[in-house]
């Protein structure tokens, strides 16, 4: 399957020429339609996608979401999910798409996924909005392109206030057609399965019996994410905002305990568990060990024996 890390590459292998910026990009779907392909294979990519399709035929499938509502439609897509489409070259509408680095350099969006949680639902379904709500969202995105397309050297100062109105507009628009505590389930229910999946996941990283060939570093959260096809950012919200530690505390603890067993009830020697559990070096793994309890494996043996 492809991966698409960047726009650019993206923007490639769709067809269509590359975006102004590497991290973000807005466009009209009737710009594209000479040369985009109107079929794409499953592939991932790793940003964020927001559009709104007010004509045209064919199916866009995100997860396993795959019918478009006729009309005037509203659709998103977040990193890592997989998408496919089969699509009439004569789209109109607007879309755009951004980067965590685009987030990230933003003093707005640090906590995109508690703002606008709709972003976290594992399986993002298009709906449909009614023709007197399209003007504002056809303006917001109006507003984007003509800051895109100026020369004006604080035109993302802009385009970052108006992405945040774009986002607040669609989560009204969500809460308008979905009550509150559905929505609020739907998304807990998601935020509990990659919970779930992840903690399943770490235990098998650490097993001797595991063959995880895709997880070449388990002590790092970015891998557990990438498995999980979903952002590390939203791994570790995800995870902290239902057992209180990050993503990474939670992998350190997990580790801490099956060594502090084999210290405990094993002859099995310090230099043996940190290789067991991944580390480079024995060193590694006794700096890692004091750092939690406070002692080296070696003076909590002899503790943990008398």
């Amino acid at each position: 399957m492809q991966h698409f890390k960047t726009i650019t590459e993206y923007s490639k292998a769709i067809g269509i020429t590359p975006p102004g910026h590497p991290h973000f990009d807005v466009r009209r779907f009737e710009e594209n339609k000479e040369n985009i392909k109107t079929q794409m294979l499953p592939f991932r990519h790793e940003f964020y996608f927001i559009a709104i399709r007010t004509e045209g035929e064919g199916k866009v499938r995100s997860g396993h979401n795959l019918d478009f509502p006729e009309g005037v439609t509203v659709y998103f897509n977040t990193p890592f999910q997989i998408q496919s489409w089969d699509i009439a070259r004569e789209w109109s509408g607007y879309y755009i798409i951004f980067s965590q680095d685009f987030l990230s350099s933003s003093r707005y969006f640090d906590r995109i996924l508690d703002n606008f949680p709709f972003l976290k639902m594992e399986e993002s379904a298009p709906f449909k909005i009614e023709k007197n709500e399209l003007p504002e969202i056809i303006n917001i995105y109006d507003r984007i392109k003509r800051e895109y397309l100026s020369d004006n050297a604080d035109r993302f100062n802009f385009i970052e206030i108006y992405v945040l109105e774009l986002l607040n507009q669609i989560k009204r628009l969500i809460h308008q057609q979905t009550a509150s505590k559905t929505l609020n389930e739907q998304i807990h229910k998601a935020d509990l399965k990659l919970l779930s999946r992840f903690q399943e996941l770490v235990k098998l990283g650490f097993c001797c019996h595991s063959n995880l060939n895709d997880l070449t570093n388990p002590h790092s959260p970015s891998n557990y994410a990438k498995i999980l096809n979903v952002h590390p950012n939203h791994l570790n919200a995800v995870v902290k905002s239902i057992t209180g530690k990050t993503a990474l505390l939670h992998i350190h603890n997990h580790i801490l305990q099956l060594a502090k067993a084999d210290l405990a009830q094993t002859g099995t020697s310090a230099k043996e568990i940190a290789y067991k559990f991944h580390f480079s070096s024995p060193a590694k793994f006794s700096a890692f060990f004091k750092k939690y309890t406070g002692m080296t494996p070696l003076v909590f043996r002899k503790s943990a024996i008398l």
